[in-house]
């Protein structure tokens, strides 16, 4: 496969005193799968983000005997056969504002995690909340970087290969099974999503008040009839930037989601009247001076149970590691500080919106919030058109998110066991109809969302942002620049240690929990 022969003849890459053997690893980068092609924008010793500006005006330096001037020249012009030759990420071929990889970023980030967390609120309280929140945040920025550095050293812009550059097949193995473990749980619990508020909806506009049998109330026909009519047209789809505009709507569905959950914090009382309690009653304005009943106020600190869902729910909730460097390959103008700033902005947002959405969903219902929040609005009236409305958005979002998130784990699948093969239609359809196959199986019997947010975001969510990441620079990055005992590298393999203890706790807390059987996870919900 020409990655692999691009990871071997790399191996001088390291060295900045050896330009020629840098530059003529990059020809191999062409007929990869979509991102993953090495650019020659990123092999440049760290610290050196001069280059890529010298590259646009290299020809004035072309009669120069300067090697730097050479080098240069020699990057310009194999960028461009690049550019011509690559199929990358999306359609944007490396031309992406910095505003517009930020959406795509942010689109990335943004997935179905954003409705359990004002569940993990009730369960943690608002500061709790917020501190967790806002470390796994930082956590996450600062992975980012070390992946940006490390694939800054060795120029591979996909996260397989950098396995691959620092462990070999190991380590491109690890990092193949675990992007495809991450998102077949994130396409799992889109699905699941599906296979909920579906019926819901179709009863609201049928004004059904209960169901008796029909099949197209039945959650489990419906998820299968999306995944065949919608999804997988899409998932067989040959580049993944045909799917650009449907990420982008996909995403202003979500920030619709947002107003409404702020807009019903004021207008539903406290306590609300449960409709599924007494379906003839009217909601009326009862007090909403939360003095005058305990279950109206919020908890700032709350530790029960159910906090071992917390992190990991949080941490699934921040993975986009698999599309970070995709995305840095399409940006305008690359340098490791741009892309940077492209992920900081992104994350701040994505932020924003989860605290947002868990503050105003958890301050509506407090201790009564459901680990799908979607599904407590039905309590208050499943016939209100404004809840109708979002429902409808978070379907649409869902939906249109699964074929995304599919593309990824195909390609992983392709490099494990095709690693040579070149594109070809019956395998490319095969392992999707596989995958959907899989998946639906998964949502139909899975006890829960909440058990599929818990174990996914416990193994791999750690693996994809802290332990990887981690390790992979403190391979990939020569001793010569940086010893062992330098501060980067301590800092590094602190981090990694971090994900195998959250790891280790998350793992044995929900176990715990599942044994005791206490666990809303088991059915509970």
């Amino acid at each position: 496969m020409s990655e692999d022969k691009a990871a071997e003849g790399m191996e001088p890459a390291p060295q900045a005193a050896a330009p020629p053997a840098e530059i003529n690893t990059i020809p191999n980068g062409k007929g990869h799968e979509a991102g993953e092609q090495t650019t020659a924008a990123a092999k440049s010793p760290p610290g050196d983000t001069s280059e890529q500006e010298i590259v646009p005006n290299s020809s004035q330096n072309v009669r120069s005997e300067d090697l730097e001037a050479k080098r240069a020249e020699s990057q310009e012009f194999l960028s461009s056969i690049e550019d011509k030759k690559t199929t990358r990420f999306t359609d944007f071929e490396g031309k992406t504002s910095f505003g517009m990889s930020v959406f795509n970023l942010g689109n990335a980030i943004m997935g179905s995690g954003i409705l359990g967390l004002s569940y993990a609120m009730a369960n943690t309280g608002v500061v709790l909340f917020l501190v967790l929140l806002t470390v796994v945040a930082v956590l996450s920025s600062y992975s980012i970087h070390l992946l940006l550095k490390s694939s800054g050293i060795v120029g591979i812009r996909a996260y397989e290969q950098l396995g691959q550059r620092a462990f070999g097949t190991p380590g491109k193995m690890a990092a193949g099974i675990a992007i495809t473990l991450q998102n077949i749980g994130a396409m799992s619990s889109y699905l699941f999503i599906v296979k909920n508020e579906f019926p819901l909806v179709i009863q609201a506009f049928m004004g059904i008040t209960s169901s008796s049998g029909e099949w197209y109330l039945n959650g489990k026909y419906l998820v299968v009839l999306v995944s065949i009519s919608v999804i997988l047209p899409l998932a067989l789809m040959k580049q993944l930037g045909y799917l650009g505009y449907t990420s982008g709507f996909s995403l202003s569905c979500m920030v619709f989601f947002l107003i409404s959950v702020i807009y019903k914090k004021f207008q539903t009382p406290c306590p609300f009247t449960d409709f599924t309690l007494n379906s003839t009653a009217v909601l009326t304005a009862v007090t909403n001076d939360t003095h005058y009943n305990p279950s109206c106020t919020p908890k700032m600190v709350n530790l029960n149970s159910q906090t071992a869902y917390t992190i990991p729910i949080l941490a699934f909730a921040f993975v986009c590691h698999p599309e970070v460097l995709p995305i840095y390959t399409e940006l305008k103008n690359p340098s490791k500080k741009r892309m940077q700033h492209v992920s900081n902005i992104s994350i701040v947002v994505m932020y924003t919106m989860y605290f947002l959405a868990a503050l105003f969903g958890y301050l509506t219902f407090y201790g009564e919030v459901e680990s799908e929040l979607l599904h407590t609005y039905s309590r208050l009236d499943p016939y209100d058109t404004l809840i109708l409305c979002v429902r409808l958005a978070v379907l649409t979002a869902v939906t249109l998110t699964v074929p995304i998130v599919l593309f990824p784990v195909r390609r992983a699948i392709q490099q494990l066991f095709f690693p040579n093969k070149t594109f070809y239609w019956p395998r490319h359809i095969a392992i999707a109809v596989t995958l959907l196959t899989l998946i639906n199986l998964l949502v139909i019997f899975a006890p829960n969302i909440l058990g599929i947010f818990g174990i996914i975001g416990a193994t791999s969510a750690p693996c994809l942002i802290f332990i990887f990441p981690a390790i992979f620079y403190i391979r990939i990055v020569p001793k010569e620049q940086e010893p062992m005992r330098s501060t980067p590298k301590i800092l590094a393999a602190c981090f990694a240690g971090i994900g195998f203890l959250f790891m280790i706790m998350s793992l044995s807390f929900i176990i715990i929990d599942w044994t005791s059987g206490s666990s809303k996870g088991n059915g509970g919900h």
